[in-house]
């Protein structure tokens, strides 16, 4: 018993970049756009922070004032990023899958470019120190995340702004006939989505290790997606489908623990997270729940 809840602090902490990175998601997508791009906004925010964090340290700044200014930077930079995919998505129309994917490759090689300009390598230079627990050992991102569903959950259901972005993901030609700015609040969603995206890959690098490398991410922005869907886009379906993935990747960090799972190789554990994100998906794919317009170009004026 003692075991099974001294997992729930490591369950938080996989858990919170999965969950704001999901939500960014599932905003973006509510209002149509589909942004298969979480996964590269992971990393450009995730090695943003790392650099940030790693410079302010030699530099002499304060713990504190550097963790914030670098989970900053690299909600700034992925937004910056997300402005080309929703530029393509939105004013382009060119398809959204493309889009994000192109983003996700650029990634690939950006972080790594970045690493070797500022350190002469293929990785962030290891920083001393990345964010601290409380004490009940709770790192600050799992108040972050629940912070985040929150602010989405009042915004999308209590305010009319949140009511203009969901009917332009349902329905758009109908929401500008009674003066929404479907492109404005699809560029803002996108916008969104970018920057909790590289708050979430900022929150990962400065919890589960002391440096950005090309594996730090690993695939979590593509169970963020998983968690949209899975979660039938909404925040507490989400926040659940995000629950059940990061206690996945929780359990396959701390799985050895366990005597009776010492006798299977590493590489089952490590490959758990995915396979049950698929099983999920798999369960869950009778019933469409996205929303309608979802992934269409959408031309002013058009019907």
């Amino acid at each position: 018993m003692s075991l099974i809840l001294g997992m729930i602090p490591m369950i938080l902490m996989m858990v919170a970049p999965i969950l704001i990175c999901a939500i960014g998601g599932m905003i973006s997508e509510r209002s149509g756009v589909t942004n298969i791009a979480l996964e590269g906004l992971l990393c450009f925010g995730g090695c943003s922070a790392a650099i940030a964090h790693k410079l302010f340290e030699l530099a002499g700044v304060s713990h504190s004032l550097s963790i914030v200014v670098s989970l900053c930077i690299g909600s700034v930079i992925a937004g910056l990023i997300s402005l080309i995919h929703a530029y393509t998505a939105i004013d382009l129309g060119a398809d959204q899958t493309i889009s994000g994917t192109g983003i996700n490759l650029l990634a690939n090689g950006a972080t790594i470019f970045a690493s070797q300009i500022f350190f002469k390598a293929d990785r962030t230079k290891e920083f001393q120190m990345g964010m601290q627990t409380d004490r009940l050992g709770i790192y600050p991102t799992a108040y972050i995340a629940i912070a985040v569903v929150l602010l989405a959950w009042f915004v999308l259901y209590k305010l009319p702004y949140g009511m203009h972005l969901r009917a332009c993901g349902e329905h758009p030609a109908a929401a500008e006939s009674v003066g929404i700015n479907v492109r404005r609040i699809r560029y803002q969603a996108v916008l969104v989505s970018g920057i909790l995206g590289g708050l979430a890959g900022g929150c990962c690098v400065l919890t589960q290790t002391i440096q950005y490398t090309s594996n730090t991410i690993n695939g979590k922005g593509f169970i963020a997606l998983a968690a949209v869907s899975f979660g039938r886009w909404t925040p507490l379906g989400v926040t659940l489908a995000s629950l059940l993935f990061g206690a996945a990747q929780a359990f396959s960090v701390i799985a050895t623990n366990f005597g009776a799972l010492r006798v299977l190789p590493s590489d089952f554990f490590n490959i758990l997270p995915y396979v049950i994100t698929l099983v999920a998906l798999i369960f869950t794919s009778g019933k469409n729940y996205a929303p309608l317009d979802v992934g269409k170009p959408y031309t002013k004026g058009a019907s």
